[in-house]
């Protein structure tokens, strides 16, 4: 009975690939691909001559009769820009749909980034919250990490480089200045783990490049007073001020976020001036 193959692919250094995920590739009818240029590569370094077909976002919906057809006769592969498809990218309609037609679909395990990074952080692996990418806007981002406050796993998300100052900037002011891996261009020549706190991952990436991916450390009962470094409480400070807040304002705003004593954050207030 033909089948639908889930093939993980790399996530950068193309010699993470699995022989058996090769041997698919190369026995299949057909690839439907999220990224034709990427897979091509891939497809080239390993002499694999099978046949693609775009699978993307923006195709989904009408490429998916075609795909489900092609299945009733043969077997099809399903590989996503990198790692394990249907995670994070347009598969998840096609599994969906195959599985209630009946279609054997097969995973082909391999690299995925969501394990890289969770076992290079440095941070509790035992369990942990996938968000996947975080919201675009900037309110419904904040509105993800106020319901999360308490969230005492560890949480794992993908960023974009040109959202990612901002994300980091809420992160700080809604969950507090904890323990951060930044993990980015994982595999790649470029590869860079970076551990420590928000605000210093702030300080960091000045100007971010690449796919990024964040570990952030789980809630562990009252914030450290310690923890929230007089980096933060200044910078957060000083952007309400910007903003037009009063001190009153800022600093009842900024006591509800960090729990730190009204009295240490209007001194910090002070000492700006």
């Amino acid at each position: 009975m033909p089948t639908l193959y889930l093939v993980a692919t790399p996530i950068g250094n193309l010699e993470d690939i699995s022989l058996r995920a090769v041997r698919i590739l190369g026995e299949v009818r057909l690839i439907a691909a999220e990224d034709t240029r990427r897979t091509r590569r891939l497809l080239s370094v390993y002499k694999i001559k099978t046949p693609q077909t775009s699978y993307h976002e923006h195709n989904k919906k009408s490429k998916l009769s075609y795909l489900l057809e092609r299945l009733e006769h043969e077997d099809i592969a399903l590989v996503s820009e990198a790692g394990m498809p249907g995670i994070s990218d347009p598969g998840y309609e096609l599994v969906l749909a195959a599985i209630e037609r009946g279609t054997p679909v097969v995973a082909i395990p391999g690299p995925s980034v969501l394990p890289t990074a969770l076992a290079v952080s440095g941070l509790p692996t035992n369990q942990f919250l996938y968000l996947g990418f975080l919201p675009r806007g900037k309110g419904e981002r904040k509105r993800l990490l106020e319901s999360i406050t308490s969230e005492s796993r560890t949480i794992v998300a993908f960023e974009a480089p040109h959202r990612l100052l901002d994300s980091l900037s809420d992160l700080l002011e809604g969950l507090g200045d904890r323990k951060i891996a930044v993990c980015r261009e994982l595999t790649k020549m470029h590869e860079e783990v970076f551990r420590g706190t928000v605000s210093q991952a702030m300080a960091h990436f000045s100007r971010p490049r690449g796919e990024f991916t964040l570990v952030i450390a789980g809630y562990s009962g009252r914030r450290d007073q310690k923890e929230l470094t007089d980096f933060f409480i200044k910078e957060e400070l000083r952007r309400l001020r910007c903003e037009g807040a009063t001190a009153k304002e800022a600093v009842a705003k900024l006591a509800r976020v960090t729990h730190l004593s009204k009295k240490l954050l209007y001194k910090a207030w002070l000492e700006l001036s």
